[in-house]
């Protein structure tokens, strides 16, 4: 095995010229662990990312291959390296970018988001990438937070980027695809001699990515990745894990912007030389049709989305369809068991984090089991420990520690020294790892809800809910009580039919009694029309528990 604790063993030359990443990048006491204990993970000093994933396509033969599917347009990896080269042309030539420069990226997902994104790395710049939705204020914070000059965007989303503009003195400029405007990207990558574009001479190190998690704990934190780390997670997870093949289609409904969606639609099927098939809108309404359409056979999505297709099935043909993916949240075993009795399909069920890029816990489809996460991707290490650091006993909750060849580098971020710890990446999850080795989540670390004296687990009591054919979605916190310290509350959304009674109260608290320990039951329930949730489907717990601590002061105020 081969563990760096420090960014590298010997520093590689950098080709960044704006050095304004690595400057911000931890210090080398404060990096995780890498470990590199795999064949596959040798990468060279020198690499340029963007050639495993489309150059090396085109060089060996396979330029003609269907790369990237969408309504009403399919490129080939030829015509992908073409659009690639055409954009990386602009925006050295024509928008001035150099080597460690920021882009920022904002449109849905399609073939000409991932061709903007391929041309920032191929030229030496790094990606960040926003979610479709995002307001003016929320785009504005990666844009002072990393200091970006430049952004390209889909037209469509104009309205929110000027905003945005406004508000984030360092944005410089922005062009846009899509419209018919003299100055768009269109116009530009049409230039003779555009079509080829020498990749960047940039380190395996250098950054090429700034991620920004979700927000689901509250501000969102800039996390950067390396070149090597781009294929570092298709060597580990998609090699291993998701084994998918030349022939394979992708499909899923999380945004190419959310590094679960990256890995999905872009860098795993790219990496086995397959396809994507890229949705702008990929809701379970959406998908189910694309995927009888195009011939998908390996989905990617929530298990929020599982569940909601499961009454859809009888009406599509997914007979294409042969692998599927869940991340984001935990999947509920009885969610696990309905798909497979349905599908005859088995979830790959995982654990990831915009931290480590991607899946680090998670098993193939055969050594699935429901209700389990699974064990640690090949090429990563995971141990659940107390408040100390030490090993707790199998069967014991406790807190997840992970490394591997990917890791949490934050940008000037003082939560660095919160989430990387003696070497180790600390999620923030609590597991409890049983005996046979498999991880079982069992919720937030600061989801535990502590009620007199019990140590409850939200997502454990969601689960119990979400089996009850009155609830649609659900969400479980802790209210302050001044008796207990805590009680357990439940904000639900019902199924159409039910009506959010007492009486409908009384029978899920029994439901809930007579499935688990009697004390998890939801001492208060809320029914709500909607839950909060990021745009990537992550329900905001933390949101939850603001709504909980206000509801219980008003209470008590009165």
């Amino acid at each position: 095995m081969i563990l760096q604790r420090n960014q590298r063993l010997v520093m590689i030359r950098s080709a960044h010229i704006d050095t304004f990443a690595r400057d911000h990048l931890p210090t080398s006491e404060q990096m995780p662990d890498f470990l590199f204990n795999l064949p596959e993970l040798n990468y060279p000093d020198r690499l340029n990312c963007v050639g495993a994933f489309v150059d090396d396509w085109v060089a060996s033969g396979n330029g003609a291959r269907e790369c990237l599917i969408a309504p009403g347009q399919r490129l080939s990896y030829a015509e992908l390296a073409e659009r690639v080269n055409r954009i990386a042309n602009v925006l050295t030539r024509d928008l001035g970018m150099v080597p460690g420069q920021r882009v920022l990226l904002r449109g849905p997902n399609s073939p000409m988001m991932v061709a903007t994104y391929f041309a920032v790395i191929k030229a030496g710049g790094i990606v960040v990438a926003t979610m479709p939705l995002l307001r003016a204020k929320e785009i504005a914070f990666p844009l002072s937070k990393a200091k970006i000059g430049l952004a390209l965007c889909d037209v469509r989303l104009a309205d929110e980027m000027e905003k945005a503009k406004a508000l984030a003195p360092e944005l410089a400029r922005v062009v846009y695809w899509g419209g018919d405007s003299a100055g768009n990207l269109e116009s530009l990558m049409k230039k003779p001699g555009y079509e080829l574009f020498r990749a960047c001479d940039t380190a395996s190190d250098d950054v090429c990515l700034i991620a920004f998690t979700s927000g689901t704990t509250g501000v969102p934190k800039g996390t950067m990745h390396y070149h090597r780390d781009m294929l570092a997670v298709c060597d580990t997870f998609g090699k291993y894990v998701l084994r998918a093949k030349r022939n394979e289609r992708f499909i899923g409904s999380p945004p190419i912007a959310f590094t679960f969606g990256l890995g999905g639609l872009v860098l795993f099927p790219l990496r086995v030389g397959a396809a994507a098939i890229l949705l702008e809108k990929a809701s379970p309404e959406d998908l189910l049709p694309a995927i009888e359409s195009f011939g998908a056979t390996i989905c990617f999505t929530a298990p929020t989305a599982y569940r909601s297709m499961l009454g859809k099935l009888a009406n599509h043909d997914l007979a294409s369809l042969r692998k599927c993916v869940s991340a984001g949240e935990t999947l509920p075993a009885a969610t696990f068991e309905a798909w497979l009795k349905a599908t005859g399909i088995r979830i790959i069920d995982g654990l990831g984090s915009t931290e480590m890029l991607h899946v680090f816990i998670g098993s193939p489809e055969e050594e699935m089991r429901p209700g389990a996460t699974g064990k640690p991707v090949p090429g990563y290490e995971a141990r659940v420990v107390d408040a100390d650091g030490r090993d707790v006993a199998a069967g014991k909750p406790g807190r997840l520690a992970a490394r591997g060849p990917t890791g949490c580098r934050y940008l000037g971020d003082k939560r660095q020294a919160e989430y990387v710890r003696h070497g180790w990446n600390f999620t923030g999850d609590t597991y409890i790892k049983d005996a046979d080795g498999y991880f079982h989540y069992q919720a937030r670390s600061d989801d535990m809800i502590i009620s007199a004296g019990y140590n409850i687990a939200g997502p454990e009591v969601e689960a119990v809910l979400l089996t009850h054919p009155a609830v649609a979605e659900c969400g479980v916190v802790g209210a302050p009580d001044d008796e207990r310290g805590q009680i357990v509350k439940a904000y639900v959304v019902l199924r159409q039919g039910f009506a959010g009674d007492a009486a409908l109260t009384r029978t899920l608290q029994d439901f809930v009694k007579a499935t688990v320990a009697p004390y998890k039951y939801p001492r208060a329930i809320e029914y709500v029309s909607s839950l909060p949730r990021t745009e990537t489907g992550k329900l905001q717990r933390f949101e939850l528990r603001r709504r909980a601590t206000e509801s219980a002061g008003s209470r008590l105020a009165s």
